[in-house]
């Protein structure tokens, strides 16, 4: 898996969290989230530790890296949050935001926020990640959901939809 595909999922996890549960200190709220990724990711290689505290070890180019592109996505969805649940609003007629499922309507701020403000990333790769994620997060029917959304949207954008500028 890509660097950017661990990068939008985690991501949208945290989004999620956000979504579910908005903490009063956002940059604190990052840094937990990111250190516990990466106990996470030592816990499923180390061997049992018997209560011993864990060492992490220095934070790699390729986590910075993933880390950069996935901080970027998240402070651009709340930056941004009103303006884009009004483009799902548009989009998703008959659908009420609050009664779509979490993963859905996050993967779709996610990728609306990438399609209106990244210009270096296509369109289509942002619908397709999307797409991905919302399939193997929520259901089988989310990537339906979340692709005809997106391509309504992608239909509005005034760039193109395979060209990166």
């Amino acid at each position: 898996m890509g660097k950017r595909r661990v990068a939008r999922e985690r991501a949208m996890q945290f989004i999620f969290q956000y979504d579910l549960n908005p903490p009063a200190d956002l940059p604190t709220a990052l840094e937990l989230f990111w250190e516990s990724q990466r106990l996470s990711a030592v816990d499923r290689q180390a061997q049992a530790t018997w209560g011993e505290p864990v060492v992490l070890p220095p934070i790699t180019a390729e986590e910075a890296a993933t880390r950069k592109f996935a901080d970027d996505l998240i402070n651009g969805v709340l930056k941004y949050r009103d303006e884009l649940d009004q483009q799902i609003k548009k989009y998703a007629q008959n659908w009420d935001l609050h009664r779509m499922a979490v993963v859905d309507r996050n993967v779709l701020r996610m990728a609306i926020f990438e399609m209106f403000y990244r210009e270096d990333i296509p369109p289509i790769v942002s619908i397709n990640e999307a797409v991905d994620i919302a399939k193997k997060y929520s259901t089988e029917e989310s990537g339906k959901f979340v692709n005809g959304i997106l391509d309504r949207v992608k239909g509005d954008l005034m760039r193109p939809a395979r060209i990166v500028k």
